[in-house]
């Protein structure tokens, strides 16, 4: 079942950010674009490498309206002991969102019970709270920011220009097409 258009649950969740402890919840989310980066677990092999990927391009997220939210089922204390550790972290920017519960998890569908963590899942939310893209790969396969972004920026144009979709490996400022009446159904 596709999660496009679904919004969010309402949430209330603590997080770890600028070396301090702060509570994120969904009213924080609404009124601009935002990314929900699941991965799998704090301490781990593939997950610092695509946290700092991440963190070398926030500049250029937070320029376009869009926040990033890391989330993992670790506790916020445990992404502080992380942050403390790694050099890799420790450049992370953006909000690292404590999921113990799995409320998030859940939610976006990520979750995997038997392990007790969450899928790779990467999903764009724009200001209305609903998912307009998403990603889940498997627990041993790197994202890339890069990709991300360029997704982000294809969401918002499309969410401005309603009538016209963006082509593949479009970038701002390509071309996009303007679909006719008669094939608009086809989408």
């Amino acid at each position: 079942m596709s999660m496009i258009n679904k919004e969010i649950c309402d949430f209330s969740v603590q997080a770890f950010q600028d070396g301090a402890f702060k509570t994120v919840t969904k009213a924080d989310v609404l009124g601009k674009w935002g990314v929900f980066f699941f991965y799998p677990a704090d301490f781990t092999f593939v997950c610092p490498t695509e946290l700092e990927d991440l963190a070398e391009l926030y500049d250029s997220f937070k320029e376009i309206g869009c926040e990033i939210y890391s989330v993992s089922c670790d506790t916020h204390y445990v992404h502080k002991a992380w942050h403390d550790a790694s050099e890799r972290i420790k450049k992370i920017p953006y909000p690292m969102l404590a999921d113990p519960t799995h409320k998030l998890a859940k939610d976006f569908e990520v979750y995997i019970e038997a392990d007790g963590v969450a899928e790779r899942g990467s999903f764009i939310v724009n200001p209305d709270g609903k998912i307009v893209a998403y990603e889940v790969t498997a627990g041993n396969v790197g994202r890339n920011a890069r990709e991300l972004l360029r997704r982000v920026q294809a969401s918002q144009f499309v969410h401005e220009h309603g009538d016209e979709v963006c082509p593949a490996k479009w970038q701002p400022g390509a071309e996009t097409l303007k679909p006719s009446l008669d094939l608009v159904g086809l989408l």
